[in-house]
């Protein structure tokens, strides 16, 4: 079955970087269309960032210039790097994947930016 499994969150002062991982099993991830999207408390889930399997990404304005989606086929991962967060940053953060018409979530991974 597929299987999401976020790792690398956690607290980090504004300014601060992390990078999230995503494993996947279960899809032929080299070919998947795979994003990254975060949820804030009482706000809706939004996109962050998307990798399509030809290298091509895209970003939420918000996170534009800052974050950086990149995939490594060999190891079945996805990851985002996060830089210079802002508290705003603050949100789950879930990897998804859409394969056979179906959709798939990790089971979301905490990132909190505070002083």
């Amino acid at each position: 079955q597929v299987q999401l499994v976020e790792s690398g969150g956690g607290l980090v002062q504004p300014g601060g970087s992390l990078r999230l991982s995503c494993a996947a099993s279960g899809i032929r991830f080299s070919i998947a269309y795979m994003a990254w999207y975060r949820q804030a408390p009482g706000k809706q889930r939004e996109l962050v960032a998307t990798a399509r399997s030809n290298g091509n990404t895209n970003y939420a304005d918000s996170v534009k210039g800052r974050f950086t989606i990149s995939r490594d086929n060999a190891k079945n991962t996805l990851y985002l790097q996060m830089n210079t967060l802002k508290p705003e940053d603050t949100a789950v953060y879930y990897c998804n994947v859409v394969w056979l018409g179906l959709t798939y979530w990790g089971q979301g991974i905490q990132v909190t930016v505070s002083s």
